[in-house]
């Protein structure tokens, strides 16, 4: 097994190793006013959306994971079969490896083949040529690309990147790359300074995958012998995250710490077009099986149409408009930073 396949690996362990399935973070300290008198009913239709052209369940999805390493294949194959069987969005794992051993492919490419139909996204790193990349969404019939920037997991990372001038390789991507592109953080967060300059070179779309769920330099700590722990504790924390994206005006995904159906309903009242999850479906595959992960999802589905009943709406489209309230120590950061 290859230096970079073992990483993979290595992730999955400790992923599962600092998961915890109620951790406290930033959606605990957002709050939705509800109407006593709704005047709704359940109904799956109301959660129905579209992504990148392709009809979807439910404005959630399965977020970028593995790929790239045995264990990644067997994962992969099940996603990409409950993404099916659900019919949500699935986003892949870093797929960069494949610039260095394109025989891996087939650990990225199973998705697309148990659901050849549905709303696939591909992800590579800010450093991945254009025409690598290009590639990597022909080879993966993707609908989408990822671009994640993740220089604090770089950091702790024992044999990550130290360059982090990329915005002219970005700007490369965005001109070759066929087909839309995200701009995605890993879990510390996307801040508005950095959205407005890219939205200002013209990328569209962001995840602004905040703190809260999991952490990348916990996970790169673990294997660092010269531990850098103090970074676990840095980043934005997703609501504010979320908020910023907002402010400029862009169309974004919440992701970072959801982990349950109130999570994903707050995301969506905080703008977000769709919401990821991430360790939360990674880790009922992994620790149950792949039918336990297909009734979770399908169990959220319902919960989500509920949650619409409660708040008395009826389709997707005016979320936003819920009144909300923060605790003081969140209101005291959305004060200082918006």
């Amino acid at each position: 097994m290859s230096i970079r396949s073992n990483r993979k690996e290595e992730h999955l362990d400790l992923a599962k190793k600092f998961y915890q399935d109620e951790k406290p973070n930033s959606f605990d300290k957002m709050h939705l006013v509800r109407p006593a008198l709704p005047e709704t009913k359940v109904d799956l239709e109301a959660i129905k959306t579209t992504m990148f052209g392709k009809k979807i369940a439910a404005p959630f999805f399965i977020n970028a994971m593995t790929g790239g390493s045995h264990r990644s294949y067997l994962i992969n194959k099940e996603l990409g079969r409950i993404a099916n069987k659900t019919n949500i969005a699935l986003a892949l794992g870093s797929a960069s490896i494949l610039t260095k051993e394109p025989n891996l492919l087939d650990s990225f490419l199973i998705a697309r083949q148990q659901d050849p139909d549905g709303a696939l996204i591909a992800n590579v790193n800010a450093k991945t040529s254009a025409e690598q990349a290009e590639k990597i969404v022909t080879e993966l019939e993707a609908d989408a690309l990822q671009i994640h920037l993740n220089v604090v997991q770089e950091i702790a990372m024992p044999e990550g990147d130290r360059d982090f001038y990329w915005l002219d390789n970005l700007k490369k991507l965005r001109q070759k790359v066929t087909v839309p592109i995200i701009i995605k953080e890993v879990g510390f967060g996307l801040d508005r300074k950095t959205i407005r300059s890219l939205k200002n070179e013209g990328f569209k779309l962001y995840d602004v995958a905040g703190s809260g769920g999991t952490n990348f330099a916990q996970i790169e700590n673990a294997r660092n012998t010269n531990n850098v722990s103090y970074l676990n504790k840095i980043g934005l924390p997703t609501v504010i995250s979320s908020l910023m994206a907002a402010k400029e005006q862009v169309k974004f995904t919440v992701s970072g710490g959801v982990r349950n159906p109130l999570d994903v309903f707050k995301g969506l009242c905080l703008g977000g077009k769709f919401v990821g999850i991430s360790n939360v479906f990674l880790q009922a595959l992994i620790q149950h099986d792949a039918d336990y992960l297909q009734n979770l999802i399908e169990e959220w589905q319902y919960e989500l149409a509920c949650l619409l009943a409660i708040y008395g709406q009826n389709d997707l489209s005016s979320l936003t408009k819920i009144d909300k309230y923060y605790d003081l120590s969140l209101k005291n950061i959305i004060e200082q930073l918006l």
